[in-house]
């Protein structure tokens, strides 16, 4: 009979838990400092990330929305100038102001699309395609009205093209809004004439009656349909 004595495998077992708690020690030994930096580091980021937009974002955006109110008043009125460079004080300061001083706030992004506008319906269209160039938005609406403002910027100054490329961008940003939409398809339609481009002013043409036929512009279309040589 054998008397060699078998060693428990739960011996085995214990000896690897031990061997992994103390490789657990020693790298919590050599790197605690750099975690634990780490740690602090991200409570930071997150703790000033909250004060930034509890302290100083909202009261910034608050104020900002504050002064942008009576210039866009004036804007209403069609004070053009008065809505762009205000009246000197703090209570009326104009988007030029607002732009400068409230740059990084939803009011002061807006204050460049107004701006781009009071320049374009005071004929200054190269500060009119800076402002709203600059300008962006989330609200198709906007967009869309921002882009068409372009296209007519871009056409007074006889850059043809750019104009044709921001009328179409318009005409098809936001179609639910048929008055805007149908109107600058109308605009670049007359563009592709005016630059001799029948083919691309016929199929403007064709895309309004298509596609606004209740439009004011749709009246229109049949003139110049018949005028490109084609019609329905």
């Amino acid at each position: 009979m054998s008397t060699e004595v078998k060693q428990p495998e739960v011996n085995v077992q214990k000896t690897t838990e031990e061997k992994v708690v103390a490789s657990g020690q020693q790298f919590w030994s050599k790197n605690s400092k750099y975690i634990t930096y780490v740690f602090a580091f991200l409570v930071l980021l997150i703790g000033g990330y909250f004060a930034y937009q509890n302290f100083y974002k909202a009261p910034a955006e608050a104020e900002a929305a504050e002064a942008i109110w009576p210039a866009q008043a004036n804007f209403k009125i069609d004070s053009f100038s008065l809505a762009l460079k205000g009246n000197g004080t703090k209570a009326n300061p104009g988007f030029l102001k607002i732009i400068k001083e409230h740059g990084g706030t939803k009011a002061g992004n807006l204050a460049k699309f107004y701006a781009g506008i009071c320049y374009l319906q005071t004929s200054d269209f190269n500060n009119a395609i800076k402002y709203l160039e600059d300008f962006s938005s989330d609200q198709p609406e906007l967009r869309l009205r921002a882009a068409g403002c372009l296209g007519d910027a871009y056409a007074e100054l006889g850059k043809n093209d750019k104009a044709a490329e921001y009328y179409k961008k318009a005409a098809t940003t936001f179609e639910t809004d048929e008055m805007n939409s149908s109107e600058y398809l109308f605009r670049l339609a007359q563009l592709y004439d005016k630059m001799g481009k029948s083919k691309e002013a016929l199929e403007a043409f064709k895309q309004l009656k298509q596609k606004f036929p209740t439009s004011m512009r749709a009246r229109e279309v049949e003139k110049y349909l018949g005028k490109l040589g084609e019609l329905n």
